[in-house]
């Protein structure tokens, strides 16, 4: 079943949409990601916020942050495919044809070793590179204007240094911005500076900017799939009871694992997965208990 997100964006109160939405900020340069979350919670007097997907201090671009009871769903938003375009510097005279016969050997499963600054453990990892081609090249000066395709996790600046590495020069990144974070791109963005104007305005009793520029959370139905329950159990669900086995059919048809999201008509009730025999819970986005999803044998 499809949710009507312009409907459901229309008729929530601008109150219900601060509740539950995520806002797409552009991320300016030499600001952290932390940054941008911390100026909008203090424009919008929230309770918490939440980005999807860290971007460096120098690195600009998409950067979807979740308000309130939406940042329960930090989880299911990240872990997704990203945009970049971005420009490197080619330490050594190269040819365009050698430049593009490398990149392409990137393309498929790469091996990373994480930065010495990253914040994660320093051991090899794989990751999927999807597309990492030239989209500018100034032969003269060695500064390559580029696109990257890759999964979630990819390291871009040490792409560049390995590209480097490969062509046996050496190269590095100057400039990178994200142009998509799984469903969010750079179509729709918002900067700082335009949160803070709607902001004032709403402060005057003007919420049609403001209401304009929040995305209902209820978006993340385009990423799992959604089962509808009737009005009898949503009490019994809110409280963390299960959903058992022949009680909706749709979640019979599930394989074991799989998530999927549990509405009544438009009403988001939470996130479940299908489980057998020991129950997996996931979290409440409405903060009264935890949601749990189970299949009963017999």
């Amino acid at each position: 079943m499809k949710i009507d997100l312009t409907k459901l964006k229309r008729e929530k109160s601008i109150q219900e949409l601060l509740e539950f939405s995520i806002i797409n900020i552009d991320k300016p340069v030499e600001h952290t990601s932390f940054d941008v979350d911390s100026r909008v919670k203090g424009m919008l007097r929230l309770r918490k916020t939440s980005h999807f997907g860290t971007l460096d201090p120098m690195v600009t671009g998409v950067l979807p942050v979740a308000l309130n009871r939406a940042c329960k769903l930090l989880d299911y938003f990240m872990h997704r495919d990203k945009v970049y375009v971005g420009e490197m510097h080619i330490h050594k005279s190269v040819n365009k044809k050698d430049l593009e016969k490398e990149m392409k050997k990137f393309i498929g499963i790469i091996e990373q070793m994480p930065p010495i600054k990253s914040s994660v453990k320093r051991a090899l990892r794989k990751r999927r590179v999807n597309d990492f081609k030239i989209l500018k090249f100034d032969e003269e000066k060695r500064n390559v204007e580029f696109i990257a395709d890759v999964e979630a996790g990819t390291y871009i600046r040490k792409l560049c240094s390995d590209l480097g590495d490969k062509l046996g020069c050496g190269a590095h990144m100057t400039k990178l911005r994200r142009t998509r974070a799984g469903l969010f791109d750079d179509k729709n963005l918002i900067t700082i500076e335009k949160v803070f104007e709607v902001v004032e305005k709403y402060k005057q009793g003007d919420e049609t900017g403001l209401r304009k520029i929040l995305i209902p959370a209820e978006i993340i139905t385009e990423l799992y799939p959604v089962v509808q329950v009737k009005e009898e159990l949503v009490k019994n669900l809110l409280q963390g009871k299960a959903i058992h086995k022949g009680i909706v059919k749709e979640v019979d048809k599930m394989k074991l694992g799989e998530v999927f999201l549990v509405f009544y008509k438009e009403r988001f009730i939470g996130v479940y997965d299908r489980v057998e025999k020991k129950c997996k819970t996931k979290d409440d986005i409405y903060g009264k208990a935890k949601f749990v999803m189970q299949e009963m044998k017999g």
